[in-house]
């Protein structure tokens, strides 16, 4: 017998200690606690709005049987084999890019990835030379390679993006590429870095197992341009790749905006946000948000915490907050000096990150062409990465002395593997957004005292925070507005938001393509 338990209130011991979990089920049920043989947990958050944290749980209980092997209700999802179907180039593996392909198997096309950057396990040694070396590979790092910039993430799954597709089916697919089965259940869903990429790796399995294909190391050169339409694309060594092309690079990939730039192919720039990155001691920001001088305890998870306010008629808000993380070097290319965060699964370092950033929008950046958002976010990455002796030895400054425009003399210990050193981050951030970062530092403290500390430490620069532009597309066929063939899609194209609104995006412009050829 299964029975549904929905609305559990419950405190956080009782929530997370299977014991005492089934010993509360078996009272609320009347039913004999060692008839219970499974407890499957398909709804859960975390409500620390009071002094008392609350778990709100809902379960199947399984009595006198077990679980099945898959007690979830999935999506249905079914993989073809598409070796002798037409072909639709991807350019990006990253979340658009991957999903997208596994979308055109669904609906029996043959996706050709091609990614400019390196494999998912290859792109981690990239990464560690630009800590101990100072080296970027520009095209395996951060953002570029297997995986997109999602890889080396938090994998964060969370979107408000729910009215655009079925967010079900794309933690489904990650659920059964290996993702845990918390994610079907947890009202913030998150992978960790140290587990996505081998979720990433089993996609690319099925990719490759039903017939398409995905090519590493391959960077899009220049579009296949005919009549008007885009009919393929030329890699870097010369190859020719025919057929509709899903332009799914993400937002770093600047010399395909200048790509586009010089092809003519309208693009707009769009508003980003820019700032920093915030490191508080994990330990603080549990005690402020659970409510008590202990902390979270044995039971709770690492806290996360999430900040918004307007200053001067602009945004200043908390971004891709990551628990129990560390900051990592994200530059992509030469005299860039970029910061971002990630956690691993468990969320278990001592440290919580998260971007503090300020709205930017085209009206307030001068010139009129449609890159000049992406040489702001260049102009910003330059002055850190020349202030830091052109090395990724961050600068940095104490939280407090940055609202009160001091000089740190020591700073705190950090996550950030390059190393941080004392700087004035509120002369090298445009005058515009560093008075109002410390406005909403200032209201961030009111809203929650203790926050605004010096024990935290601004390091900098927080600049990808999305795309630099837009690429304007038909809102019902997704292809460009004046290119036929040409799907833009996901962040980089100006449509996403993160891994799960660009793995949405990615599959609508699969279905886009799929109806665009059935109808020839």
């Amino acid at each position: 017998m299964i029975h549904s338990v929905d609305g559990l209130r419950l405190s956080p011991e009782t929530a997370y200690d299977p014991v005492k979990l089934k010993l509360h089920l078996s009272t609320s049920l009347n039913i004999d606690m060692n008839d219970i043989e499974d407890i499957v947990i398909t709804r859960r958050s975390i409500d620390a709005r009071q002094r008392n944290v609350i778990i709100n749980l809902a379960a199947k209980v399984y009595v006198g049987e077990k679980a099945p092997s898959e007690p979830f209700d999935l999506p249905e999802v079914r993989y073809e084999d598409v070796s002798d179907k037409p072909e639709v180039i991807i350019v990006g593996a990253g979340p658009a890019g991957l999903f997208a392909a596994l979308r055109l198997i669904e609906l029996g096309l043959k996706p050709i990835v091609i990614e400019r950057g390196k494999d998912v396990d290859s792109r981690r040694r990239d990464m560690a030379r630009i800590a101990r070396e100072n080296i970027v590979d520009p095209d395996s790092n951060y953002c570029f390679g297997e995986g997109g910039a999602g890889a080396y993430s938090d994998g964060k799954l969370y979107t408000r993006s729910k009215k655009r597709g079925s967010v079900e089916k794309i933690l489904s697919v990650f659920y059964r590429h290996g993702a845990d089965s918390s994610i079907l259940a947890d009202a913030h869903p998150h992978i960790g870095t140290d587990r996505l990429p081998v979720v990433i790796k089993a996609m690319r399995t099925t990719i490759l197992n039903h017939g398409g294909e995905v090519r590493f190391s391959t960077r899009m050169t220049d579009l296949i341009i005919e009549n008007g339409s885009v009919n393929g694309i030329v890699t870097d060594d010369g190859t020719r790749l025919s057929g509709p092309v899903i332009l799914a690079t993400g937002h770093s990939a600047r010399d395909i905006y200048h790509l586009l730039h010089n092809r003519k192919i309208e693009m707009q720039p769009k508003g980003i946000a820019v700032g920093v990155r915030l490191e508080h001691p994990q330990k603080l920001i549990d005690c402020l948000q659970y409510h008590s001088p202990k902390g979270r305890g044995q039971w709770l998870p690492a806290a996360e915490y999430s900040m918004l306010t307007r200053v001067e008629g602009r945004g200043v808000y908390s971004f891709c907050m990551c628990p129990g993380g560390f900051i990592i070097p994200a530059a992509s290319g030469e005299n860039q000096l970029v910061v971002n965060g990630m956690s691993p699964s468990n969320r278990g370092t001592k440290w919580a990150n998260s971007g503090m950033v300020v709205e930017v929008l085209p009206e307030d950046v001068p010139g009129d062409d449609d890159l000049k958002m992406m040489r702001f976010q260049e102009n910003i990455e330059s002055r850190f990465y020349e202030e830091a002796g052109r090395t990724h030895n961050a600068p940095a400054q104490r939280m407090k002395d940055f609202v009160e425009g001091k000089d740190s003399t020591s700073l705190p210990a950090t996550s950030y593997a390059p190393g941080i050193h004392p700087a004035r981050i509120d002369k090298l951030l445009p005058h515009s957004i560093a008075s109002r970062l410390q406005q909403g530092f200032r209201d961030f403290g009111h809203k929650q005292r203790g926050f605004l500390t010096n024990e935290a430490a601004l390091i900098g620069a927080e600049t990808r925070t999305s795309s630099p532009v837009r690429i304007p597309r038909n809102p019902e066929t997704f292809m460009h507005i004046n290119v036929n063939g040409l799907y833009p899609t996901g962040e980089g194209a100006g449509y996403a938001g993160g891994i799960v609104s660009a793995a949405i995006d990615g599959e609508r412009a699969a279905e886009a393509v799929a109806t665009r050829l059935q109808m020839h």
